[in-house]
């Protein structure tokens, strides 16, 4: 994903010129939209009632970290060797793109070839057939790539699916196993247009792409007679995709379509171990920009077996990159299922799927619990214990193990040896029988189940132990605040109302007490805030401190109107480094490739790290920051004002000579005296200037530019505003 630019995480939180418009959504009418690809695969051999694949994402070789690609060859030929699944699936960031200090972000030729050549390799050790993998672009995959299919564009020469013809958008398997269908779908939504990172690092799914998403998660809803099991697989999670123009989102065709699951990648572990999100149909206001737990809504008390639920649940796997993760899918009797595997330690020897009952914190769904209640459910599923166990070598004993936790301990209350089903000639499924309805409970997560296998080398592997619910209730569980930044948070919708809320709040805080100062006789002092310590007082004497000191207080006004109607920069957006474009708050604008027209706005919201970085961390300091120094300096003013026994304005020798009394003790007086907020306040505008240097840095080497030509305005309007400040304020 590339995210350590996303401030850390706010900060990817947080709109112009007007110019002839040719938007990116028509740049991908071009030459991305025609017939998709679609395959029916007939699954061989047992168990009929399984199917699973294998989740690989964000691999990001790299010529700068050889170890990624050493231990994927190493590792993942040989695993997926005994996991034979049906799919490998391949979400995105096949390489890095990032030069060795991780700051210029273009394609990079020569990790493509390392891409290509790694996975020859694991095809060949895994003995699967090399049109089961499918991969796909990220926005790594992306950086700096002008046009699909041009010279730049390495994934269309180097990948899986560009060598075996699959150069479509959307690509869709179906696995179909005896009168059951399992319907998997990917799409690619980077960028029609590729920006050089950082600005390259949300999805675009255009009305295009939707249209045409809807139509291949559709296309058995009127032929099969079975319920159709859907997955849908991208790279990008949903809080890190835009709208199309239309105001749809991807979200809105997988609930349209009773979709089980959507499987991403981007994130990377280092946020949170529980990426995982239930969406449900909802018409909150709120849901537009919020979703503050996993799962979105508790159940309804009222059971209405007559309504079908629409929901599904995005489940983001990790990184190949630095967590070495794998992820194995499986789809039991319509019951969807996962494990993720860390390879950090090397290889697995053994690998245990608990197909069923499921983990009622990831997995659970308000539907199978409503089907339940209302007897509309295969109860025959329900009658064994299930679990795949992938292995190297020969096992010899599989036992599933419940323990209750009510008693405030966990205690052991089933165990049961678990007998391999006949004719697994795919995969290894094992099965134990039991009560189920004995595990009937209104919590959650009262009764946890844990899986042992033991091979021929008497080699002992467990699962995790993981909750359960027969009815499907789903325990409840809490995101970290990192983890609800990066799922929680729909930072597309979140952007503009954020920057605005922000640029009118400064403007605000410079222009009301201007106004006030001009027009009102009502006067803010500091001698009128001692006199008076109210609230309206203090903020109203601050903020005409401001006014004060003209040169600043015009500076940071012009600078602010400079950022809303003027262009930021201008930089090199392509790998190739000829055309420049230039970034303003609502995007970049670019030549496109032909050299007859403009692309304009593109890489919005995409464009946030830069400007809600530059907002937050820069600018409203800096705004602050000021206000601070003019404060200092009035009450400094005052103080030596009344130590020299002279008078100020109307207040008389008395009056101000009493204010040495109401500025506190001796020791008070000796900070004001020695000006040591002063000096903490100079520290405050050195992280400033050095935060606001590291950007500068970061965008030079990001788009190829010399602050002195290209972004002169950005680059030394605050260090020089805050400079001036800090002189300025220095005497009485």
């Amino acid at each position: 994903m590339g995210i350590s630019n996303l401030m850390l995480l706010l900060c990817f939180i947080a709109i112009g010129i007007g110019i002839p418009s040719f938007h990116a959504d028509a740049a991908a009418e071009g030459g991305r939209w025609q017939s998709n690809y679609r395959k029916v695969i007939d699954v061989e051999g047992g168990p009929e009632s399984v199917v699973w694949i294998v989740q690989l994402s964000d691999l990001h070789f790299s010529v700068h970290h050889p170890d990624r690609a050493l231990d994927f060859k190493r590792i993942v030929g040989p695993t997926l060797s005994f996991i034979n699944p049906s799919l490998v699936l391949i979400t995105g960031d096949l390489t890095d793109g990032k030069s060795k200090d991780l700051l210029t972000m273009k394609q990079n030729e020569e990790e493509w070839l390392e891409y290509q050549n790694v996975m020859e390799d694991v095809i060949k050790k895994s003995r699967l057939d090399k049109s089961i993998f499918f991969d796909l672009r990220g926005n790594h995959d992306n950086f700096g790539v002008p046009v699909i299919g041009g010279s730049f564009d390495f994934f269309s020469k180097y990948s899986i699916n560009a060598q075996l013809g699959r150069n479509k958008n959307i690509n869709s398997v179906t696995l179909q196993t005896g009168e059951k269908k399992h319907l998997f779908v990917g799409f690619d939504s980077t960028m029609a247009v590729g920006l050089r990172g950082p600005t390259n690092l949300f999805g675009h799914p255009t009305d295009e792409l939707l249209a045409e998403l809807d139509k291949e998660l559709s296309q058995w809803d009127s032929q099969s007679t079975e319920p159709v099991t859907k997955i849908s697989f991208g790279h990008f999670p949903l809080s890190f995709s835009s709208q199309s123009n239309s105001g749809k989102s991807l979200g809105d065709i997988f609930l349209q379509n009773s979709l089980s699951a959507y499987i991403c990648g981007h994130l990377h572990t280092r946020f949170g171990k529980n990426l995982k999100r239930h969406h449900q149909l909802t018409h909150h206001f709120l849901s537009k920009f919020f979703q503050f737990n996993v799962h979105q809504d508790s159940y309804d008390s009222i059971l209405n077996c007559s309504t079908d639920t629409k929901e599904f649940w995005e489940w983001e796997m990790g990184d190949w990159r630095k967590s070495r993760a794998m992820r194995i899918l499986a789809i039991d009797r319509g019951h969807v299922s996962y494990v993720d595997i860390d390879f950090k330690l090397g290889g697995k020897k053994t690998i245990i799927v608990p197909t069923f009952p499921l983990d009622s914190r990831f997995m659970s769904t308000s539907s199978t619990h409503r089907n339940y209640r209302c007897q509309k459910i295969n109860f025959l599923s329900y009658e064994t214990v299930r679990a795949l166990v992938f292995s190297a070598s020969p096992i010899v004993s599989v036992v599933a193990r419940i323990y209750d936790s009510s008693p405030g301990v966990l205690s052991l209350i089933f165990e049961a040896s678990m007998k391999l089903v006949e004719n697994s000639s795919r995969g290894d499924l094992y099965v134990a029988p039991w009560n189920y309805k004995a595990f009937e409970d209104p919590s959650p997560d009262r009764f946890w189940l844990q899986i042992e296998a033991t091979d021929i080398m008497r080699r002992s592997s467990l699962t995790d132990l993981r909750p359960f619910s027969i009815n499907s209730l789903n325990a409840k569980l809490s995101w970290t605040w990192r983890e609800f930044l990066v799922m929680g948070c729909q930072w597309a919708a979140l952007y503009y109302p954020l920057l605005w809320s922000t640029l009118y709040f400064m403007l605000t805080i410079l222009l009301i007490p201007k106004a006030v100062l001009i027009f009102s006789k009502k006067q803010f002092t500091y001698l009128n805030f001692v006199a008076d310590k109210g609230f309206i007082n203090c903020i109203g004497w601050l903020l005409q401190e401001l006014c004060k000191v003209p040169i600043v207080w015009f500076g940071i006004l012009i600078y602010l109107f400079y950022l809303i109607t003027f262009p930021w920069f201008i930089g090199r957006v392509f790998t190739d480094g000829k055309d420049k474009g230039y970034m303003t708050y609502m995007g970049w604008v670019v030549k496109s490739i032909d050299q007859k027209g403009k692309h304009e706005y593109i890489g919005s919201p995409d464009i946030m790290v830069t400007v809600l970085s530059h907002i937050f961390y820069v600018v409203l300091p800096s705004l602050l920051v000021t206000i601070a120094l003019a404060a200092e300096k009035s009450i400094y003013r005052e103080y030596f004002l009344s130590l020299s026994g002279k008078k100020v304005d109307d207040y008389d020798q008395e009056q101000s000579t009493s204010l040495v009394n109401d500025q506190g003790s001796e020791k008070s007086r000796s900070y004001i005296g020695k000006r040591y907020i002063r000096k903490v306040l100079l520290v405050v505008i050195l992280t400033i200037c050095w935060k606001h240097f590291m950007n500068c840095k970061a965008l030079l080497k990001a788009y190829e530019m010399n602050p002195l030509i290209h972004f002169p305005g950005y680059s030394f309007t605050i260090p020089l505003l805050l400079a001036y400040a800090f002189y300025k304020t220095r005497k009485v």
